[in-house]
């Protein structure tokens, strides 16, 4: 699982998944940066890095806007020179009833959730198609796999658009040597999922086969291998994370 010296962005850095794919990295060498648009948080998790010996830094970013997610990529060639990786980990997932969701709503999930998919995808693999190597790892979720529970129609539907995105976008990247994979994790023990009272999230724990939620270290174990120079044949995959939900 080499990532020794690679450059790697990864949004949604700033606590969770997101912030313990970017950790895991920089254990393995990485060149880290630390997205969010919470900035303060995104500063903390590069102090953490720094302080295990890793390297980061924070440029935080609002990725629901397709200029910012070209600044981001661009900043980062400035910086590193390069860009090897791309984690798309943000997301929103507000727990909205069927009836009462709103077209600002609506219109605010899907710029969060599925359009950076496309535009800063597009943005770090023109960067990647110089160097002929790149590795991209969107998180979905096993919503986008079997459709949204506890209010998360919405959600879901964006997450399953991120599985059809990562498919298409492999397809085409795939000449440049740039592998494209998804990764979708069930209930993670993260701030996403405590909107969700005591008795449906008991409910829920009792449909998984490890009566458990996740904690966000596991689902970067398993993101981290997707970013290897040594992952060479797998392309326009899922791995489902989800302690036995979802059996494909």
């Amino acid at each position: 699982m080499s990532v020794q010296d690679r450059v790697a962005i990864v949004t949604g850095a700033a606590r969770g998944i997101g912030a313990a794919t970017a950790g895991l990295l920089a254990k393995g060498g990485a060149k880290v940066v630390v997205t969010d648009i919470e900035a303060a948080l995104s500063e903390q998790v590069v102090a953490d890095i720094r302080a295990g010996g890793g390297e980061a830094i924070a440029l935080p970013c609002d990725i629901s806007s397709v200029e910012a997610c070209e600044r981001l990529v661009a900043d980062t060639l400035a910086h590193y020179g390069r860009v090897e990786i791309l984690v798309n980990n943000a997301g929103i997932c507000p727990r909205i009833p069927v009836d009462e969701m709103t077209e600002a709503m609506f219109d605010r999930m899907m710029s969060i959730n599925l359009k950076p998919i496309f535009f800063l995808t597009r943005a770090a693999c023109n960067a990647m198609k110089a160097q002929q190597f790149g590795r991209v790892v969107n998180v979905s979720s096993t919503g986008g796999r079997i459709g949204g529970v506890h209010n998360a129609t919405v959600y879901s539907a964006t997450k399953g658009g991120v599985l059809a995105m990562t498919k298409s976008l492999a397809r085409h990247y795939a000449p440049w040597n740039i592998l494209i994979n998804a990764v979708a994790p069930g209930a993670v023990n993260t701030r996403m999922f405590e909107s969700v009272g005591k008795e449906s999230l008991e409910a829920y724990v009792d449909t998984v086969p490890l009566k458990r939620l996740a904690e966000a270290e596991e689902i970067a174990q398993a993101i981290v291998p997707l970013c290897s120079a040594s992952m060479t044949w797998v392309t326009g995959a899922t791995l489902d994370v989800n302690g036995g939900v979802v059996m494909v």
